[in-house]
């Protein structure tokens, strides 16, 4: 079974698409592809089936990600689907727990932060009204953070280390 991953923003065109597109560019090289799988939603349904911010796409595809995706809106269901959840802001972090009230799959639901190495944001900052800065600055946080989290997969999935 692979170790399934869904990153959840806002309206799933920025932030998670683009974590989203690291992880599986990290997984990819790493030859896990078989082994971890990767989604991405948002916790609004602004956005479902729109393609990621142009603005996303272009400050991605200048560091060899491609974003495809099409944007989905979280649902409960999510919750059985994936292993972790991870939020990009403590906002989106409190919407997914809502869908939660037993809190019986808290422990899946993390922030995206928690597995940076190098930056001490506690959260992606939304990039959507600023300017070019902040989508590199958002790519910097989450390809820190998917570095991060592919670590942590590795020492606590056993089943990863077997493929090496």
């Amino acid at each position: 079974m692979p170790i399934r991953l869904l990153f959840v923003c806002l309206g799933n065109i920025c932030r998670s698409p683009a974590a989203e597109g690291i992880m599986k560019d990290l997984v990819k090289k790493a030859g896990l592809e078989h082994q971890i799988q990767c989604d991405s939603a948002g916790t609004s349904n602004f956005h479902v089936g729109d393609p990621p911010d142009a603005r996303m796409v272009m400050t991605a595809r200048q560091r060899q990600l491609h974003l495809t995706h099409r944007a989905r809106q979280f649902h409960a269901a999510d919750f059985e689907e994936f292993d972790l959840i991870l939020a990009m802001d403590r906002e989106n972090y409190y919407d997914i727990l809502r869908l939660d009230p037993a809190g019986k799959y808290r422990d899946k639901v993390r922030l995206m932060c928690d597995f940076c190495r190098h930056h001490d944001a506690k959260e992606v900052p939304d990039p959507y009204y600023g300017g070019r800065q902040g989508f590199e600055k958002v790519l910097d946080l989450l390809t820190d953070a998917c570095e991060g989290l592919l670590e942590y997969l590795k020492a606590n999935y056993p089943q990863l280390e077997e493929q090496h």
